[in-house]
């Protein structure tokens, strides 16, 4: 199962990380955002970090020029949009960089909210590599450190991949993978001290937590 630790704002918090146990990190590219990095700051977040490390940047609403000019200086793997994205906008995107994980990010009011865009989610399944799910916030686009109903999401069955994020923390991330099967999850505020600086201990935990799920009497999750 994929672990993505967001927000990464310290090169050695990054590198903390990814030796802990993270598969992918996330850099919040919303200049907006209390985690907002640059690219030099990515730079030298990803410099030390193995090749096997997915490295997320995290976008709303950008013109695919700005894209593209970010993740071809800093190093990126993926790209996170988190904005309002049509699946027209994914289409150019990835045409314009064909190598590059292209995730979107969908911020779930209700079920119902969830069946009327599933048109649009299918269309969006065309052009992107994963789905991610997050709680709806009006004024924030994400790191709200509100949970999604779980039990809502047990129909959500998407033809790609999909990453459960939305509130999760060491405490919690048990109940939630107990109820649902994502393809991997992605925290922010869950494991940290403030905006953008990590609590390794809190990271060290999560991967205590998620270790006894590979126990042969509990139930396997991938």
């Amino acid at each position: 199962m994929r672990v993505k630790i967001c927000g990464i704002t310290q090169p050695q918090q990054s590198v903390a990380i990814a030796s802990l146990g993270a598969t992918a990190l996330g850099f919040i590219c919303v200049p907006t955002s209390p985690r907002y990095v640059t690219s030099k700051e990515i730079q030298a977040a990803v410099a030390e970090l193995p090749a096997n490390i997915d490295k997320i940047g995290v976008f709303a609403n950008a013109s695919i020029t700005e894209i593209m000019e970010i993740v071809n200086s800093s190093g990126l793997t993926g790209v996170q949009l988190h904005g309002d994205e049509t699946p027209e906008f994914c289409c150019v995107l990835r045409q314009s960089l064909p190598k590059i994980e292209i995730i979107k990010a969908l911020r779930v009011r209700t079920l119902e909210n969830l069946i009327v865009t599933a048109p649009q989610k299918i269309k969006l399944t065309d052009y992107v590599d994963t789905l991610l799910l997050d709680a709806y916030h009006p004024q924030q686009l994400g790191g709200t450190g509100k949970t999604l109903d779980w039990e809502m999401l047990k129909k959500f069955r998407p033809s790609c991949p999909w990453l459960l994020a939305g509130g999760l923390t060491p405490d919690n991330i048990l109940a939630a993978l107990n109820q649902l099967q994502p393809d991997g999850i992605d925290l922010s505020s869950g494991v940290e001290i403030k905006p953008g600086d990590k609590d390794l201990n809190k990271v060290g935990l999560l991967f205590e937590k998620l270790g006894t799920l590979k126990s042969p009497s509990t139930r396997h999750h991938s």
